[in-house]
């Protein structure tokens, strides 16, 4: 390229004005809303809330999970996880035994139930994202997830990159 014709560094970088930013920040709430309807619903019947179906997604995604790890993994305190735990093992969901290798450790799986209740959890929420992949078209699937995974914040970014490969 001749001198002074390549492009200054950010000029390719995509503006948009604050109004299209608050038209995606609303749309995300609107989004996020109708996302977590379906699994409220069923939660409610339980009366468990998004803390407990979170668990149970984690714990699924990594059996054998431990408790510090699934508290790293959602950034909740301690107190709150212990809480959203024990209703999870006291309704025989959720098996916390002994770590082998250092005692200390609680090592978390799903029961039959608790893996029946996360499947319920999770196709309703598969079902609404597989419709609306569909209408929005293939190209915007790889858009969207790049744009989540550009918002996500380091540690977050760890964790999911340490599951996205992971088969279900």
């Amino acid at each position: 390229m001749p001198e002074g014709t390549r492009p200054q560094m950010g000029q390719n970088l995509l503006f948009l004005t604050d109004e299209q930013l608050r038209k995606g920040i609303e749309a995300m709430f609107f989004a996020y809303r109708g996302f977590t309807a379906d699994p409220d619903r069923i939660l409610a019947q339980k009366s468990y809330g998004r803390a407990h179906h979170r668990a149970l997604h984690f714990i699924h995604r990594s059996p054998g999970t431990t408790v510090n790890n699934l508290l790293s993994i959602l950034g909740v305190t301690k107190q709150s996880l212990n809480r959203v735990l024990r209703s999870l093992i006291e309704d025989g969901l959720v098996i916390s035994s002994v770590g082998q290798k250092d005692k200390r450790e609680r090592h978390l799986h799903l029961t039959p139930a608790g893996a029946t209740l996360e499947r319920e959890l999770s196709d309703a929420q598969r079902d609404r994202m597989r419709a609306a992949y569909r209408a929005a078209g293939p190209s915007a699937v790889v858009g969207f997830r790049q744009v989540l995974e550009a918002m996500m914040d380091p540690e977050a970014r760890l964790h999911y990159e340490a599951m996205k490969d992971k088969p279900e």
